[in-house]
């Protein structure tokens, strides 16, 4: 039987019904410049944002709500709580950016109107995604999701950057796709049931069978692949051949949807440390990996796929860590930074211009580096021991990337320590630094306060959990440290040749373009 008290059904339900209505409508009328239909899919798109909003007010006022049964193997079940709710209003508001972006990107466009169809199909399915209570549901939605953004993809289908891309997208998201339903499917047969919630409680109530262990392990690799981990990133990085709000769009719930699913499964995923283990090993590399390659690139929307393969690594360390409720406000954080930067990538050119600043302001000596890193660590470890005196212990997981993070502003530190650094720089580093470790720990509290309760807490670490925290925190530092002495070995030839092959992804892309054919150049018989 169905509890009774999670039978109510939700206004956040009817958001995905709002974008159907506008398909329905966008597939009559497909061509250019169709009437009146951009300013009805921006209203759509406001409509389903109130019924977010409205959601939100009723998990407040009367507890969860839920559509489907929480017994059996209903495919379709629909859960209203404060994650779903957090995501839903993130991916309803995006959607409403982009559709008003979009009024005046797209207008002339020859195919105008099937873009409002594809993006409002795209977004529907997304907004199921997200509030998704069984594998059943996962399965289908995000199937669904990978079907109507590969037209996207395909929006210009004349370029063939355009059909490499897609074909690559459909490769790795669809792969992803046949890994979470063979782990519905043996989930399904031990347990009796693809109810998320259900199935957590089972599995923890008892040693897992091997069985198990590989449909978490499929769900962690379905994660994997849809955030466009390493070594299968290179689709995300052209997805730039479709239009700017496509790019945007993918932040709705999409290139962050492996974040969502392990969220939405966290229960399951963490009880097979082997699987969290893969998550920081292989998280945390694509995250280094995505971030120095980032750093090579001229084009700009080039540069910010990169910078979203290393965001999305980081967010994969993090669930392997299990910062659950941190995972959740990066997806949330980065969404909205990244969409935003996509939309406005248009001036970034004349913003970096107008600048006039192409390099450091002042460059750092060894001893400058040291002694930044050295401060860095000291004000962290001060402003960490005020939180746990005040709001008590913090898991060594969450200290540890607290640690990652402070790493990244020792180098400004550095800047503000070196010897032609001018007072008003280093002072402002100093502040940087104090805000970052500051900002942190009212951010992870502020995390636990909205989410933790729904979400399972750092396990007690082990000795591979300490391996691998100890692991993280040595090879984030190292890179943040070489990164301060950048400009001291930037002129080495050694650092010619590394940058020629960063800039090429380290030719991994290349590899599966040659895979999929897409080096083949058509030939021509007279």
């Amino acid at each position: 039987m169905s509890d009774p008290s999670l039978s109510m059904l939700s206004p956040s339900f009817l958001a995905p019904l709002a974008y159907l209505a506008l398909a329905g409508v966008a597939l009559r009328r497909p061509g250019r410049r169709p009437g009146a239909l951009p300013r009805w899919a921006e209203y759509a798109a406001l409509a389903a944002l109130v019924a977010a909003l409205g959601g939100l007010v009723q998990v407040v006022l009367s507890g969860p709500a839920r559509l489907g049964t929480t017994d059996g193997l209903a495919l379709i079940a629909l859960r209203a709580d404060a994650i779903s709710l957090t995501l839903v209003l993130l991916v309803a508001f995006i959607g409403w950016v982009v559709m008003r972006y979009s009024r005046s990107y797209l207008d002339g466009e020859p195919r105008e109107g099937a873009f409002y169809a594809l993006m409002a199909m795209v977004l529907a399915a997304v907004l199921l995604f997200v509030q998704s209570a069984s594998l059943g549901t996962l399965v289908l939605t995000t199937a669904g999701v990978g079907l109507g953004l590969r037209r996207l993809l395909l929006f210009y289908p004349d370029r063939p950057e355009a059909r490499r891309a897609a074909t690559k997208f459909s490769l790795v998201w669809h792969g992803g796709d046949v890994a979470l339903m063979l782990a519905a499917v043996l989930l399904a047969a031990g347990y009796g049931t693809l109810d998320l919630a259900a199935l957590g409680q089972q599995a923890a109530a008892a040693p897992l069978p091997a069985t198990t262990k590989l449909a978490i392990a499929l769900i962690v690799l379905a994660a994997m692949l849809k955030t466009a981990a390493f070594p299968l990133h290179g689709w995300l990085t052209e997805v730039m051949e479709a239009p700017t709000p496509v790019s945007a769009l993918l932040h709705a719930g999409i290139i962050n949807s492996g974040g969502v699913l392990l969220i939405t499964a966290a229960t399951l995923v963490q009880l097979s440390p082997g699987s969290m283990a893969a998550l920081v090993m292989l998280g945390g590399f694509t995250a280094l990996f995505g971030a120095a390659v980032m750093l090579t690139q001229s084009a700009v929307k080039t540069a910010l796929a990169w910078s979203t393969v290393s965001q999305m690594g980081f967010m994969l360390l993090q669930c392997g860590l299990g910062l659950w409720p941190l995972a959740l406000l990066h997806i949330v954080a980065h969404s909205l930074y990244k969409a935003h930067a996509f939309l406005s990538s248009g001036g970034a050119i004349k913003a970096v211009a107008a600048q006039h600043r192409p390099g450091p302001v002042a460059v750092p000596s060894l001893g400058a580096v040291l002694k930044s890193f050295g401060l860095a660590v000291l004000v962290y470890s001060a402003i960490a021991g005020l939180f746990i005196a005040v709001l008590g212990p913090k898991s060594a997981q969450s200290l540890a990337l607290g640690a990652i993070l402070i790493f990244g502003v020792a180098y400004l530190v550095a800047q503000g320590l070196a010897d032609s650094a001018p007072a008003a720089l280093t002072k402002r580093t100093a502040i940087a630094s104090i805000s970052t470790a500051f900002g942190y720990f009212a951010f992870q509290a502020m995390a636990q306060t909205i989410w933790g309760a729904a979400l399972p807490g750092a396990p007690v670490p082990g000795a591979l959990e300490w391996a691998l925290i100890v692991l993280a925190v040595l090879s984030f530092g190292l890179v943040a440290f070489a990164q301060a002495l950048f400009p001291l070995w930037a002129h080495h030839p050694a650092t010619a040749v590394l940058r020629v092959h960063l800039v090429n992804g380290l030719y991994l892309n290349a590899l599966l373009d040659r895979a999929i054919g897409g080096f083949r150049t058509p030939t021509h018989t007279s």
